[in-house]
């Protein structure tokens, strides 16, 4: 389904499994030397990413940092129940290391099995195989699953047409989920014993101790998961004190140009609405100022009235005009003298 995480990239881990072998010392004293022995290592890299920018400096990842278990299965019927496996597996107290290295003594061939147990970020999980084909899905993350259930849902009109929280199981999710009818928030309830931890890696590795070579090794390459490149640089450059600061100075700036923008937008609107129509928008100005005019004053006054020019020619009028330039003057001669320093005695 292509269900992979935009933050994630494939890359390919080359794994080397290497043995040595160690022939006995005949004329050594009884010590280590004296018996045969042979050494097995596992150890990888990952691969250059062509795609990957030349001044790219991340540290590199240590070999184990991609696993979270990794089991090394020895011969039973040569190394006994006690002593065949050789485990790691991952704790909070954990060191990365490059690789691992298993030592026993023997002069025999070794088939061994190697388990290697990804450490996914966010975890995945392995879908019940009836829900697996049901929905296309073999081993993803959780709100990978949970938006795959939500598709099947909708393309297949599960939905209660009236009680719009509960989903209507067809015969499929009758059988997976052993129940006719269930809520939307069960459905992790529900989906929690369908999940199992995800394969491991299987290598089959023979351990040859052919004294004519005494090293054998062995690669293969594995699909891993790593942080995008462009990821790394943004949360780098984000954790900086500078770079936090300037980012503030940015923000404060797109700010700056927004209200600006609106501003201009405002004039704008105005002088276009009066080059289209100057009457019109004078006419609709005025009327919309003596609306404002009535909310800030609470006067209540005969619309009817003040519509008609007869209105304005009566008696009060004229003084009113005389009035109130009167008291602009007055206003701008105190404006004039407060600048000036004048003071009246």
């Amino acid at each position: 389904m292509g269900l992979v995480s935009l933050s994630e990239q494939k890359r390919k881990l080359r794994v080397f499994i290497s043995n040595t072998y160690y022939p006995g010392k005949p004329d050594a004293e009884e010590d280590d030397s004296s018996v045969p022995s042979w050494e097995l290592r596992v150890e990888g890299r990952l691969l250059e990413d062509p795609s990957a920018p030349k001044y790219d400096t991340r540290q590199k990842r240590k070999f184990s940092s991609f696993f979270k278990s990794l089991v090394i299965e020895l011969d039973k019927d040569l190394y006994g129940p006690d002593n065949h496996l050789v485990e790691w597996h991952r704790t909070n107290a954990t060191t990365e290391t490059d690789g691992f290295q298993v030592k026993r003594p023997g002069n025999e061939n070794v088939k061994c099995t190697l388990l290697l147990l990804l450490d996914h970020q966010p975890p995945q999980y392995k879908l019940d195989p009836r829900l697996a084909r049901l929905l296309g899905v073999h081993t993803q993350t959780r709100p990978v699953i949970i938006n795959a259930l939500w598709q099947y849902i909708k393309s297949h009109k599960l939905q209660d047409q009236h009680e719009r929280e509960y989903i209507n199981n067809d015969a499929y999710f009758q059988q997976i989920f052993d129940c006719e009818r269930m809520k939307f928030s069960e459905i992790p309830h529900h989906l929690h014993p369908l999940l199992h931890a995800p394969d491991p890696i299987v290598i089959h590795h023979t351990i040859n101790v052919d004294s004519t070579d005494q090293k054998k090794t062995a690669c293969y390459d594995i699909d891993v998961e790593v942080d995008d490149t462009l990821k790394e640089q943004m949360k780098s450059f984000l954790l900086s004190t500078a770079s936090q600061q300037e980012i503030a100075l940015l923000d404060n700036k797109i700010h700056e140009t927004v209200e600006t923008i609106n501003q201009l937008k405002v004039q704008r609107e105005f002088m276009l609405g009066f080059a289209r129509d100057p009457q019109q928008f004078i006419s609709e100005w005025l009327v919309s100022q003596v609306r404002d005019l009535k909310c800030m004053t609470d006067v209540v006054n005969n619309p009817e009235e003040e519509r008609r020019m007869d209105f304005y020619h009566q008696p009060w009028a004229q003084e009113a005009v005389r009035r109130y330039f009167q008291s602009k003057v007055q206003q701008r001669r105190a404006e004039l003298e407060q600048a000036l320093g004048i003071r009246h005695t």
